[in-house]
């Protein structure tokens, strides 16, 4: 009895359906594949194998990176949206609207009486898909899975912006500020993907009954199905639940193997035609980071990072010190620095939400370093900067706040007064300063598009399993990075599947995206056509830089000296703690000038 194969290779999964000549399911499964594409596929196929045993077989694969594997080996393909309209037509003809919410897209197919189906589909934005609630999970510190668990027992909805990761996360975490409780966040995020996706698929046509939900995550989040049935006014009997919705296109590849043209043969043969894939060339190469290993040790052994100017608490002999805060959307900063400005103690942690625990947090430290240490120091200045700064001022009585720009660029001008042009990539934002004549002329922000930020980068990290300095050190190692181009996260993403597609090496990809990150920051937010803008001495900051490949991308594309300091996540509250100290100063000088004014008058 020969058995049909369906396989769905996804941007982040990959899906097997084998039926058996009664076209009836006997097999299925669901695996993240983390860009390992070929060598999911083969286990899937291996596994199978204990179900087909030594049966002729057909495969038709399906899949935004499924049509790689055809090219490479000529195994049928079929269109993914072609594949489950195959599904309903033949195994779910009540079927009025299908929706289908994918890891980075979404689509939705009408079945209107008497008429082809009319199939839309999103590729511009992840605000509707599965990633977005990655995203937020993420935010919130918890599994996606419990999204759907804590989305069950809300009470209260909460506008979020569903356009663009960094719009939600700065939703998101104004709610998480705010102490609204986590199952009302989760609901919110699961209605702001429902709103999304139907206000950008479903125009001009009504949404009827009956409604199928198929994808990932709508199988594994069951309160997301709840928030699209409030979205569009539908009850419980207007849904149809399939019985795996998690792999439709797999079964309806598997249901077109012989229309697609599928030859039978055993499972053997395919596994080998996988294994003898064809090497294929990626086009649109970029210049390598590094010619080679000892280019890179050398450029690593010239181009240390500047280190601040420190002094351990145990040494310092001054009475007084001065506290820079920079509370950010996600992480928290803080730096105190001495009468001479040398640095006495530094604390970096992501907030989970909690911004005043986390200063908290770090202020206790602070004072069990000292009692470690033993000494007793007064903080003669504080200064806040950074999102959370009139929270933060309230909360512990901070003597000031100052704008985030003006805190970075006092960081960065103490290090080296020549600065021209300071960029500062964060997690979810960038900001450039343009100086000239040692004073600031122009000031950039991006808060729109996480494209050109750090968490693009952790986020593709994560992806291949990889931390962010495993992902650096891959990129250092290509011989010929991938040009992304300089688009939205989602577009990019489809430049990653298309290099996939053809083999390329992670190195490549990830230099690639490092590329990537300088060109969105340099062309697309800045519009910098001439380099010369930049001026001659680039300072860098943010977390970001740590990544050695980020910092050479940007040496390669402006040809100018980068200079980055030992603390580059900590410049923000380093330069407010400069401007304490300064203020202090200014304000002892000012009074010592009146009193020998009174006293010669």
């Amino acid at each position: 009895m020969e058995c049909r194969i369906g396989l769905d290779v996804g941007s982040t999964t990959a899906k097997i359906a084998v039926v058996d000549g009664r076209s009836q399911l006997i097999h299925s499964s669901y695996v993240r594949h983390h860009t390992q594409i070929y060598e999911t596929v083969s286990a899937l196929l291996k596994e199978t194998a204990s179900v087909v045993g030594e049966e002729n077989v057909s495969l038709t694969v399906t899949g935004s990176a499924g049509m790689g594997i055809c090219e490479n080996t000529g195994i049928p393909f079929i269109q993914e949206l072609i594949a489950a309209t195959e599904v309903v037509h033949k195994c779910y003809p009540q079927v009025k609207t299908l929706i289908d919410v994918g890891g980075e897209d979404s689509k939705m197919i009408f079945f209107p009486a008497g008429r082809i189906p009319d199939i839309r589909m999103n590729g511009s934005c992840a605000g509707g898909t599965g990633a977005f609630i990655d995203q937020m999970a993420a935010l919130l510190n918890i599994e996606t899975a419990e999204m759907s668990r804590l989305a069950a027992r809300h009470q209260h909805l909460y506008p979020i912006a569903s356009r663009c990761g960094v719009f939600a996360k700065t939703d998101v975490q104004n709610l998480i500020s705010r102490k609204i409780p986590k199952e009302d966040i989760a609901i919110s995020v699961f209605h702001a993907v429902a709103v999304q996706c139907l206000n950008t698929l479903a125009r001009g046509y009504g949404v009827l009954p009956e409604v199928m939900f198929i994808g990932g995550p709508f199988t594994f989040l069951p309160e997301l199905i709840h928030a699209f049935s409030k979205a569009l006014n539908i009850t419980e009997k207007d849904i149809v639940h399939p019985e795996h919705p998690e792999i439709i296109p797999a079964l309806g590849a598997a249901l077109s193997c012989k229309e697609e043209g599928s030859v039978p043969m055993r499972l053997q043969q395919l596994l080998s035609q996988l294994s003898a894939r064809p090497h294929q060339a990626v086009r649109h190469r970029l210049p390598p980071l590094f010619t080679s290993p000892s280019d890179w040790q050398q450029w690593q052994t010239n181009n240390r990072p500047v280190a601040v100017k420190r002094t351990a608490l145990a040494e310092y002999s001054g009475q007084s010190c001065f506290v820079g805060i920079d509370s950010g959307s996600t992480t928290t900063k803080i730096v105190t620095l001495g009468e001479d400005n040398e640095l006495l103690f530094g604390f970096y942690r992501n907030n989970r939400g909690q911004p005043v625990e986390t200063v908290c947090e770090g202020l206790q430290l602070f004072k069990k370093e000292l009692s470690v240490a033993g000494k007793t120091l007064t903080i003669s200045r504080s200064i806040v900067t950074g999102y959370g700064e009139d929270l933060i001022k309230a909360a512990f009585g901070i003597d000031d706040g100052v704008v985030e720009t003006i805190a970075h660029y006092a960081g960065a001008h103490h290090i080296d007064p020549g600065v021209s042009f300071i960029l500062d990539i964060g997690g979810q934002d960038m900001k450039a300063i343009f100086i000239r004549d040692g004073a600031i002329r122009r000031i950039e922000l991006n808060e729109s598009c996480s494209s050109g930020c750090g968490s693009f980068i952790e986020t593709f990290g994560k992806n291949v399993d990889l931390t962010v300095q495993e992902f650096a050190l891959k990129a250092c190692q290509s011989t010929a990075p991938c040009d992304l181009g300089t688009r939205c996260t989602v577009f990019m993403n489809s430049k990653v599947k298309q290099s996939l597609r053809e083999n390329a090496p992670i190195e490549d990809i990830a230099a690639g995206l490092s590329y990537s990150v300088i060109k969105n920051a340099l062309i697309k937010v800045l519009n910098v056509t001439n380099m010369d803008e930049l001026g001659e001495r680039l300072s860098v900051q943010g977390g970001v830089f740590r990544n050695p490949s980020v910092r050479r991308a940007l040496e390669l594309l402006s040809g100018k000296t980068v200079i980055l300091t030992d603390i580059p996540e900590l410049m923000g509250a380093y330069g407010a703690a400069i401007i304490a100290g300064k203020q202090f100063k200014q304000t002892l000088n000012e009074q010592f000038d009146s009193k020998v004014y009174a006293a010669q008058n």
